[in-house]
């Protein structure tokens, strides 16, 4: 099991700890300029935090959509981030070749949810050592991740934690079922709720996919309220001209009301 990473605490904590940033390393300028914003928050509010932002998105709905600045330059952003501001970095690989090169940056490799069946990349993502986090697909079950896990776990890393994602509902929507918390965690590993690609309203005509962000303070709110340990969520300080995932990201300035929010809601449940 997880004990820590870095300054995060996975056991015995009373706290909600946050994996937070924009969805692609799009320049250096904005990733700087959220992890520096979203550390100084966290640290105000006493909110572990590991910094995520993708080197590269390889699951694009359109092949002109906007997919990285190129491996080697977000790592060495990504590097910059995790040495300057001493934060853990978390980002996403999609080939099993892309472990090693990202564990070299990266304190957590995350496992896409299309992805998180394929035995090749969960095998070479846990023989790097690195935490390993396992989106759940859309089309799985809760009680299913646990063959996700154990393929980790079987190749000797039970450094494991499974994020909720949000189910497909029809063909263009998501619906986020408080169950899956519970029924995750009985398999022995932290979860975390994604509570802005939930929001997402993917396969749409246009080829972009679209989201509810209004909802974003609903979905967490309920998360934590379910006993969640970790919230994930991609901010933006312009969602509107981001180049990956706008439509459902948080306005980075809208950060704040809503982590002193979660925490509210945390403490209450813990000192009930």
């Amino acid at each position: 099991m997880i004990n820590t990473i870095s300054n995060i605490q996975f056991t015995d904590s009373n706290q909600y700890f946050l994996l937070a940033g924009p969805c692609v390393v799009e320049n250096e300028k904005i990733t700087m300029q959220t992890a520096e914003k979203l550390k100084e928050l966290t640290t105000k509010l006493e909110i572990p935090f590991i910094f995520k932002s993708s080197y590269r998105k390889a699951n694009r709905s359109r092949i002109d959509s906007f997919s990285g600045i190129g491996d080697l330059e977000a790592l060495k952003i990504l590097e910059k981030v995790k040495a300057e501001l001493e934060v853990p970095i978390v980002t996403d690989i999609h080939l099993p070749e892309e472990a090693a090169m990202a564990a070299q940056v990266a304190d957590v490799l995350q496992i896409p949810a299309f992805l998180c069946r394929q035995t090749d990349i969960l095998v070479a993502a846990a023989e790097t050592g690195r935490v390993i986090n396992i989106k759940k697909g859309q089309f799985l079950s809760p009680e299913s991740m646990q063959f996700a896990a154990k393929k980790v776990v079987d190749s000797g890393n039970s450094r494991v934690m499974l994020t909720d994602r949000g189910t497909m509902f029809g063909y263009s929507d998501l619906v986020v079922d408080m169950r899956s918390i519970p029924k995750m965690q009985k398999l022995g590993f932290p979860v975390i709720v994604d509570v802005t690609h939930s929001l997402q309203q993917p396969n749409q005509t246009s080829g972009v996919t679209g989201g509810e962000p209004e909802m974003i303070s609903t979905i967490a709110s309920a998360a934590i309220a379910a006993g969640t340990d970790g919230i994930f969520m991609e901010t933006h300080p312009n969602p509107g001209k981001a180049l990956s995932d706008g439509a459902n990201m948080l306005q980075l300035d809208h950060a704040e009301r809503l982590l002193k929010k979660l925490v509210k809601i945390r403490e209450a449940i813990f000192n009930d």
